[in-house]
C-alpha cells in the first residue's frame, strides 16, 4: 500500500493538561466531547456521552491488584490511552492525574459534521455492524465500550500505552456541553469492589443510547442516581458519597 499523507487533524486535541486532574471531575468533563479517529482517509467521530471513573485506592479499579505491564498505562501521564479486553473486545480507557487513576470511555453517539460526513458514518456502521450481518443503528452504533471501540477501529495492541495522536486519534472539543448529568454507580462491578461508588457519569440528553440508561423504568432519582447540573456534577464527583440505596 502507499504511504499516502495523512489528512491534517481537523481541529485542536485536547491539550495534555485537561487529563491532568482528578479522574473524577475529568470524567465529568469528557462528556460532549468529540473522539476523531483517522481511518482509510477519512475522520470518524463519536461525542462522549457516558464514562466511568477509577481510582487505585477503591478497589473497582485496575491499578488496585497492582502494577503489570498491560496496565502500564494507568501510571502513566495523564492522557495516556488505556486499552484491555472486555468480554473479548477492545476498551479505550484514558490515564488521569496521580499514578493508577483513570477513566473509562463507556459509550458515545457517531457525530456527522462539516469534519465527519454521512460517508464516515457508513465507515462505522461496516466496521461495527450487528451479529446477524445487518446495518446497526447510528443510535446503538457505540453504545457500549467495545461497540465504540468496534465503529471506531481502535484495538489494544495499536493504542495501549500511547499518547493521543493528532493525525490518528484524539479528542477534541467542539464546544458542545451537556445541559444535565446523571452521576449513578458503575456498571459490573463486583459485590465487594466499591460497588456503590457513583463515579458513573452520562449526558442526560442521551441516557437512552448509552450502555444501560440510569434512568430507567424501575430506577429511582437520589436512590438510584442524581440528576444533576454539569456544574454540580463536578463538585459531587469528587466528594466519594454513595447514593442512599
Amino acid at each position: 500500500m502507499p504511504n499516502t499523507p495523512l489528512p491534517p487533524a481537523p481541529e485542536y486535541p485536547l491539550p495534555a493538561s485537561f487529563f491532568q486532574q482528578d479522574a473524577r471531575s475529568l470524567a465529568v468533563d469528557l462528556l460532549g466531547k468529540v473522539i476523531r479517529r483517522q481511518m482509510d482517509g477519512r475522520w470518524l467521530s463519536a461525542r462522549i456521552i457516558e464514562t466511568e471513573a477509577y481510582l487505585i485506592a477503591e478497589k473497582g479499579s485496575h491499578a488496585s491488584l497492582g502494577y503489570t505491564d498491560a496496565r502500564r498505562a494507568l501510571f502513566m501521564e495523564g492522557g495516556t490511552i488505556y486499552m484491555y479486553y472486555a468480554r473479548g473486545g477492545d476498551s479505550m480507557n484514558c490515564s488521569a492525574e496521580g499514578a493508577g487513576n483513570g477513566v473509562l470511555i463507556k459509550s458515545a453517539y457517531p457525530v456527522v459534521d462539516s469534519i465527519s460526513d454521512a460517508k464516515s458514518l457508513e465507515l462505522m456502521q461496516q466496521l461495527n455492524p450487528n451479529r446477524d450481518g445487518t446495518q446497526r443503528t447510528q443510535q446503538r452504533l457505540c453504545a457500549g465500550q467495545t461497540l465504540l471501540c468496534r465503529a471506531l477501529g481502535i484495538k489494544v495492541p495499536d493504542w495501549n500505552a500511547k499518547p493521543f495522536c493528532p493525525n490518528q486519534l484524539f479528542i477534541a472539543d467542539d464546544a458542545y456541553r451537556p445541559s444535565t448529568v446523571v452521576q449513578a454507580a458503575r456498571l459490573g462491578i463486583p459485590s465487594g469492589r466499591d460497588e456503590a461508588l457513583p463515579y458513573r457519569f452520562v449526558d442526560a440528553d442521551f441516557a437512552a443510547y448509552c450502555t444501560r440508561n440510569p434512568r430507567g423504568r424501575t430506577r429511582q432519582p437520589d436512590r438510584d442516581y442524581r440528576l444533576l447540573s454539569l456544574q454540580q456534577a463536578k463538585l459531587n464527583a469528587v466528594s466519594g458519597d454513595t447514593l442512599a440505596g
